[in-house]
């Protein structure tokens, strides 16, 4: 078991930054494929940014690439969201989750990873 849980989220104006965290504990969390997610109201939940298990390369949903950088910090167990340049239209609830089986892919539907968080909302005010 992966216990999972985030941080960091709010309200922030249009072009504003904000920093997520998202803290694991239980098993090894370097044994794990990270990823974030986001839910916005009415929605699916999609997928926003993983990292690779085996080379760390980093994978991002078009629509945030270029404004949002995934990393991981094996050491303290810890993935973060850097979300800059936010739009009205990232406005969700954002989830980190886990992989255990992920090491050459990075996963991108919510069926493929196994642990999740609580979310934490992040509003972008125009």
């Amino acid at each position: 078991q992966v216990q999972l849980v985030e941080s960091g989220g709010g309200l922030v104006q249009a072009g504003g930054s904000l920093r997520l965290s998202c803290a694991a504990s239980g098993r090894t969390f370097s044994n794990y494929a990270m990823g974030w997610f986001r839910q916005a109201p009415g929605k699916e939940r999609e997928f926003v940014a993983g990292l690779r298990r085996s080379d760390g390369r980093t994978y991002y949903v078009d629509s945030v690439k270029g404004r949002f950088t995934i990393s991981r910090d094996n050491a303290k167990s810890t993935v973060y969201l850097q979300m800059n340049s936010l739009k009205p239209e990232d406005t969700a609830v954002y989830y980190c989750a886990a992989d255990r089986q992920g090491f050459l892919i990075v996963a991108t539907t919510p069926a493929e990873y196994d642990y999740w968080g609580q979310g934490t909302q992040v509003t972008v005010s125009s």
